[in-house]
Formats: C-alpha cells, structure tokens, sequence
C-alpha cells in the first residue's frame, strides 16, 4: 500500500483501502448536507458493507432531504497521549433502500448499525460513494501555549481584503 506525504510532512495522505479499513473500526461517523441552503450537521451510528456506508433513521430532517443528495460523512479519532489522528471523509449520494428490492438492498439492511439515540430508526440509508480521501497526523508534543501567550500571526497574503 503505497502512502503519500502532504506538503506538510506530518499529515500522511491515506489510501483509499486504508480508509476504508478506518471506517470499518468505528460506528459513530457525521454526515453533512445541506437543508434549504443551510448546512447541517449529524451524528450517526453506522456500519460498512463494502464501500457502502450504512444507517438508519427515523421520520425528520435525515429522511427528508439525504435521500438522492450529495452529502459529505465524516469519521475521525484523536490520541493525545500518542499525539496521533486521523480523519476519513466520504462523499456521495445517499440513498433510502428500506423498501428496495434485490439482494444488494436485502444484504445493506442486515449490516450491524446499532443506533444509541432515543426513538425508532426504520428507514435504512445508504451512502455509495463518489469520493473517498483520509489524512493521518502526528503531532510532536510542545509546550503547552496559555491564551495570554498568543500572538497574531506574521503578516501574510492569508490577510485579504
């Protein structure tokens, strides 16, 4: 599996197999999409089949406006004590197969997706998609910086207009 290396040495650029062995680790992702031209954010608890992200809902905002939208769904950790993250972003279309048919449909609804909220979750989403892009980063341990330290930053073309 070959690794690339952002610009900035201490962010590895992860593979798509990679990635995809990240979000099969979790079950607590975001998914990111927008609602009348505003974004919104939510936690969702979700399981892989394959390179197909899976989870269910209930009646709301998620089965409202996800199905047959490009979203954005996002999984990440953070270790302070090793000072290692990572991040995997998945980007596609989200589909509602809870009535579909076909064996495709009928294996996505058997993934293990365990919702922790509140409330009745029998709309089954799913997510191919079109995008799949990871980062990993390490963070070499600093002294701790108190806010009475701060300092702007150099002057810089990142000050325009």
């Amino acid at each position: 599996m070959e690794r690339r290396r952002a610009p900035d040495q201490s962010i590895e650029v992860l593979s798509p197999d990679e990635c995809i062995l990240l979000l099969g680790s979790h079950d607590l992702g975001r998914i990111a999409f927008n609602v009348e031209d505003q974004p919104e954010v939510f936690p969702v608890n979700y399981a892989m089949e394959g390179r197909v992200v899976v989870f269910r809902t209930g009646s709301g905002t998620k089965l409202d406006f996800v199905p047959k939208t490009k979203l954005a769904f996002e999984v990440d950790e953070w270790d302070p004590k090793l000072g290692i993250g990572w991040s995997v972003v998945v980007k596609g279309l989200a589909e509602d197969v809870t009535r579909s048919l076909g064996r495709t449909a009928e294996h996505i609804r058997k993934a293990p997706v365990h919702p922790v909220a509140p409330g009745e979750r029998w709309h089954w989403l799913a997510i191919q998609p079109s995008e799949i892009s990871g980062r990993r980063f390490k963070v070499v341990a600093r002294p701790q910086r108190r806010a009475r330290d701060w300092r702007p930053p150099p002057r810089g073309d990142y000050r325009r207009g």
